[in-house]
């Protein structure tokens, strides 16, 4: 068995430590902050990622606090013309149960993965941001701190879910660096508006693609019973000052300009503060490793969250690495099962995502016109029904199975 460093106590980190851990193996997390804790609003738990958390026997826990969500829905604003029409629906055929997502707020969420790595007693060091790492005469590898502090512990091997600006990513794991993308997001949190909004539908509202409104159901918090929803907006990275200075009821006549409905959900936001400003890169690891260090979610591949994949997909990091100690527990063989388990799927979301957000977030003129024309009545053919539930989903290339089939042929050839 394994003693392994973890660094990060985001939804990545704390999948890895679960899944590690329940493997066999000793497992430490390191965070930077004084006290661990989530850090955004809402997200998607797809099919994809609740198949993961069923295995850890967490589900019934995130379904708890989360919210079922069958299907997302976009329209031209503010006439109203539908452009993007994907139901879960669409793949129930295929499957032997009803499929949906599972809108959940990040700090519920972080709840239930916390509170499971405190039940089965995982130490988390706080207030150790790790830029670092050294190699020692034993081939066990430590962390260094940003004070240049070496921590005495000694592991095997350090899991790196840091995120996208990950320090160790960028001196060990990327050729190059992640490259900003043009577009990021105002995001907030408030009470859903019942009568309104549809608790089971993502829906969102496209000016071109300079301007994106969007509201998600996303559950409620641990201890209190208010559905909440979170509300986003599209925003250039480089308009954070024009929008500051402008002030909060230029933006909220904004907002309603595109979709009055929303006013509802406007009335409680009283301040700037309550508005979160996120910027998103993108890069893809070719080779989600290195000596002695694993890769895993944002650290090893990071974009945009058009497509909502990205707690999924280190959800399934977790898994990957997980099974792939199993099989093999020496570090070159694992490392590099673990990239053979993820590849193809982060490949084709990270290049789908790669493609279409220009059609969603960009300053493209001829983009949005023929998402307008053209994505909806497409998405309405049987076949292309499917086929974009699947790629909404997280399903096409069904992950999970991946994981299982690659891990099954190495224990395979292993034992031969």
């Amino acid at each position: 068995m394994k003693t392994i460093a973890i660094i990060g106590c985001g939804p990545a980190g704390l999948s890895a430590a679960i899944a590690l851990h329940d493997a066999g193996h000793t497992v430490c997390i390191y965070e930077q902050f004084d006290e661990a804790g989530p850090v955004g609003s809402g997200l998607m738990l797809q099919p994809t990622g609740l198949d993961v958390l069923n295995r850890w026997g967490l589900r019934e826990r995130a379904e708890h606090l989360g919210q079922r969500i069958d299907g997302m829905l976009g329209r031209i604003a503010p006439e109203g013309k539908v452009v993007l029409d994907i139901q879960y629906k669409a793949l129930h055929k295929k499957q032997r149960e009803p499929l949906y997502g599972v809108a959940i707020h990040r700090a519920s969420l972080f709840h239930v993965l916390h509170e499971a790595v405190v039940e089965r007693g995982i130490t988390i060091v706080t207030s150790a941001n790790i830029v670092d790492v050294s190699n020692t005469s034993s081939n066990t590898v430590q962390v260094i701190d940003e004070t240049g502090k070496r921590h005495t512990e000694e592991f095997d091997f350090i899991v790196d879910a840091s995120g996208a600006h990950s320090n160790l990513a960028n001196s060990y794991g990327r050729s190059k660096q992640p490259t900003p993308l043009a577009y990021g997001a105002l995001w907030t949190t408030v009470e859903l508006d019942e009568q309104n909004f549809d608790k089971t539908l993502l829906e969102q509202r496209y000016d071109a693609a300079r301007i994106m409104v969007g509201v998600l159901p996303c559950g409620r918090l641990p201890n209190d019973d208010k559905s909440l929803a979170t509300l986003f907006w599209s925003i250039r990275a480089d308009q954070l000052a024009v929008f500051k200075a402008d002030g909060l009821q230029a933006w909220k006549q904004a907002v309603v300009q595109q979709w009055p409905t929303v006013s509802s959900l406007l009335n409680k936001i009283n301040s700037i503060e309550q508005l979160t400003h996120a910027t998103y890169v993108h890069h893809t690891m070719r080779k989600p490793f290195a000596r002695n260090i694993i890769f895993i979610g944002d650290a090893a591949h990071a974009t945009s969250p058009q497509l909502g994949q990205g707690a999924n997909m280190a959800l399934l990091d977790a898994l990957a690495l997980a099974q792939a100690i199993i099989i093999d527990d020496r570090f070159d063989k694992f490392a590099a099962l673990y990239a053979r388990m993820r590849g193809r799927h982060v490949k084709l979301f990270q290049t789908a995502s790669w493609l279409l957000t220009p059609f969603y977030q960009s300053d493209n003129r001829a983009l949005p016109l023929i998402r307008d024309t053209l994505f909806e009545p497409v998405t309405k053919l049987p076949f292309a029904a499917s086929m974009v539930a699947s790629l909404g989903s997280g399903l096409l290339t069904n992950p999970a199975a991946t994981i299982d089939r690659v891990g099954s042929h190495a224990s395979r050839t292993s034992d031969t």
